[in-house]
């Protein structure tokens, strides 16, 4: 019986990746006719915008506060590094004043609904951009990576016409916690920040020397062809990679795959 459900939930995986490459092939062909980059071309692990929205719920030790309410010096619980005050929040503001063109991709936010990573993870529907990387089974994985188009989607760009975003830097790359949920810290510094010029007043011009605080594991392009291929052979030849089975696990349900990091005291 239980080798009968295995192969049904192999064949299901199969079904559902083939698919997903036909869609791929297909956006990327739509994308060439009009001598553009494919949509998920900006999906890397390197770039992008990473941020969260206006009234997301972040940890702190005083308890849940909304990320326009945090201030410098505010302490955060860490995975990695225990209390630790956050050093600056860097912010961002877009309107869009005509409604008929598109929002830049890079800024429409990502909705991972309430228990999308495990029960109860996150305790609330979080909305962060492309590029921004959870935390999952000890890797930083980019949210881009993982939309399903049920738990974890694109936000309805159609009802935005303003968006506000919010990062937080501490000393050293991190993870905090975000409606929840274990979610990156600023690595990297943009000078396109509203409010740049308070970081440089503060501590001068940046150097960009920090180490992220675990692997980054990414894919966008003919890297995800290739894993969704790995991912649809997978019930007779299993190849697949550490973010294949994170991302197939997801896609299936089984959100045992989202192993909770302790916090460090």
């Amino acid at each position: 019986m239980r080798n009968s459900e295995n192969r049904s939930d192999g064949i299901r995986r199969s079904r559902r990746n083939l698919i997903k490459m036909g869609t791929l092939a297909a956006s990327t062909m739509l994308a060439l006719s009009v001598r553009a980059k494919p949509a998920d071309a900006v999906c890397s692990a390197a770039i992008g915008c990473r941020c969260f929205l206006r009234g997301t719920a972040i940890r702190t030790a005083d308890g849940d506060k909304k990320i326009q309410d945090l201030a410098v010096g505010d302490l955060l619980p860490t995975v990695f590094g225990g209390m630790r005050p956050i050093q600056w929040i860097s912010r961002y503001h877009y309107k869009r004043s005509d409604p008929t063109k598109a929002w830049i991709k890079d800024v429409i936010p990502i909705r991972i609904a309430r228990s999308a990573l495990g029960p109860n993870v996150p305790h609330a529907d979080l909305f962060v951009t492309r590029a921004h990387a959870l935390l999952i089974d000890d890797v930083l994985v980019p949210v881009c990576n993982l939309i399903n188009d049920t738990t974890i989607t694109l936000y309805d760009e159609r009802i935005l016409d303003e968006l506000e975003l919010f990062h937080i830097k501490l000393e050293l790359h991190d993870v905090i916690y975000a409606e929840g949920a274990p979610c990156e810290t600023l690595l990297d510094f943009d000078e396109n920040a509203a409010n740049f010029a308070e970081y440089l007043r503060q501590y001068g011009r940046p150097i960009s020397n920090s180490a992220p605080c675990a692997p980054r594991l990414g894919f966008g392009g003919r890297i995800e062809m290739k894993s969704r291929f790995r991912s649809a052979v997978s019930p007779w030849i299993d190849r697949r990679q550490k973010l294949d089975i994170i991302r197939d696990k997801l896609e299936e349900g089984e959100f045992a795959i989202l192993r909770q990091p302790e916090l460090t005291s």
